[in-house]
């Protein structure tokens, strides 16, 4: 199919004399030239999305970076402290299907710049809210998500107009290696800029900088107008009928459907339905890892009298920082190891991506389960086995959306990235935060308050998301008995 998925086709300035060129057997040198300034251009794109999808991320787990601060200084419980993800998350999940439609159909580098310009200017605002204004520093998290829905639903798609299936996922590695990477440098830059200045406000003031350059990159380096790539296209070109693919194109465009149409297309898609489904444990993991795994280490800490408990405003950060690094590091390790995998195994399987997913968050939940139960006793295992969990998580990223990228047709892609998050985000982490920190406050109000209960009530609690991990291991299991028919109607 020949569809622009919302941007216009480029004109093919040269399609006609290309086409004679080829006929003759010679190639023009022009061609050549024009291929090299087109791939110069997709690296510029990818670099700028990257670095967007960086900020983006950093903005994400600022707060829970400076989470003991935070909630020192509104003085919250547990549950009160993870409603805060629990809000940004839920505006980021029911802004991502507006957006999806919008990506289908409009510009995208106008939505790209209007999300980073919306989202970097509510988290500079929000650094100046005081300690009376709860409400309103938890109001301005949820915009912040609104603005974090136009990125995560629309840059992926650009990618995947930029560059056929074959590159694509090494591509998407790239891409999504920069959400550990961007998730722990939001922990470090947090802790560090709360440290260094005594005050967790300006942990809240570094990104929206960012922001401003990544929207500038944004304008400067990324076309109005990007044309689809794919392998049938560029044998049309070859041959000399690109107008002919224009025409078909025009066609296309023309002939749109619904978004009930979409969505309802998107629910018969079961490899769709169950790789969501396993993203969703995904997301529920990680939202709850993200969220209390600083404080939970504190408090072990803290039970085993290697640190004292913080009586101060400004708190010991140093969990903060290691489990930053953990994240940058597995993360990136993950990923390359994810999308190194996939682009094996598939060549003698063709289930091997769902088959790879399953297997990791099998791992993953064994690993955090452990990690929970050594946490009392072993402060160093816990980090190590924390470290497993996580590097099993990311295996997953980007092999996730090139799931999902190859079994939906591209004009519904937009939209099935936007139901994947909301989805994800509705049954995860947008409420796995909140659940964590009421189940916590359960088992404290329950017992005699103590040190000891403080932590113990974060592990049992925390125990859940070993449960879930091997639930999601399930849901990719079963995407591997659909996805050979579903990735077969997608292509045709």
């Amino acid at each position: 199919e020949y569809e622009d998925t919302g941007l216009l086709l480029q004109p093919q300035l040269e399609g006609q004399d290309y086409g004679a060129a080829a006929a003759d057997g010679t190639q023009c040198p022009s061609v050549s030239v024009s291929r090299n300034s087109s791939a110069k251009r997709d690296c510029l794109v990818v670099a700028v999305l990257c670095f967007g999808n960086l900020i983006n991320f950093i903005d994400w787990f600022i707060v829970p970076g400076i989470l003991l601060e935070i909630q020192k200084y509104f003085g919250l419980s547990d549950g009160e402290t993870g409603l805060l993800q629990t809000v940004f998350t839920l505006c980021y999940m029911l802004a991502a299907p507006i957006f999806g439609y919008l990506g289908d159909r409009y510009n995208r580098k106008i939505i790209l710049g209007a999300g980073i310009f919306f989202w970097s200017g509510v988290t500079l605002g929000s650094s100046f809210i005081t300690e009376s204004h709860y409400r309103i520093f938890v109001l301005s998290r949820g915009l912040v998500g609104i603005g974090s829905a136009s990125y995560s639903t629309i840059a992926p798609t650009i990618i995947a107009d930029l560059f056929e299936e074959g590159k694509r996922t090494t591509v998407l590695s790239i891409f999504y290696i920069f959400i550990p990477v961007g998730s722990g440098c939001g922990y470090i830059l947090a802790a560090g800029m709360a440290e260094s200045t005594g005050d967790w406000h300006w942990a809240l003031r570094v990104t929206p900088c960012m922001g401003g350059l990544g929207l500038l990159l944004l304008i400067l380096l990324v076309p109005h107008r990007i044309q689809r790539k794919t392998a049938a296209h560029r044998a049309l070109s070859i041959s000399g009928t690109i107008q002919g693919a224009d025409e078909k194109s025009d066609v296309h465009r023309t002939a749109k459907t619904t978004w009930c149409q979409d969505v309802g297309s998107l629910v018969q898609n079961c490899s769709f339905v169950c790789s969501s489904l396993g993203l969703t444990a995904m997301a529920f993991v990680t939202g709850s890892l993200g969220v209390w795994m600083p404080l939970f280490l504190y408090r072990a800490q803290v039970v085993q009298g290697i640190v004292p408990p913080c009586l101060q405003e400004s708190c010991n950060s140093s969990n903060s920082l290691i489990f930053g690094g953990i994240t940058i590091g597995t993360g990136i390790l993950g990923i390359i190891a994810g999308a190194e995998a996939a682009r094996r195994l598939r060549k003698i399987n063709n289930k091997a991506d769902p088959l790879i997913c399953a297997t990791s968050m099998f791992i993953s939940a064994l690993c955090l389960y452990i990690a929970l139960m050594v946490a009392q006793t072993n402060i160093l295992s816990t980090f190590i086995f924390i470290a497993f969990g996580e590097l099993f998580l990311s295996v997953n990223w980007a092999v996730v959306t090139d799931i999902l990228l190859y079994v939906v047709t591209p004009r519904r892609q937009s939209t099935a990235i936007a139901l994947q998050i909301l989805v994800s985000h509705l049954l995860g982490d947008a409420g796995s935060p909140y659940l964590i920190g009421v189940i916590s406050n359960t088992i404290q109000a329950r017992n005699i308050p103590s040190l000891q209960w403080s932590f113990q009530s974060m592990q049992y609690s925390f125990v859940i998301c070993a449960f879930i991990g091997v639930l999601g291991g399930g849901f990719f299991l079963l995407t591997s008995f659909f996805i050979e028919e579903d990735r077969e109607e997608a292509q045709r």
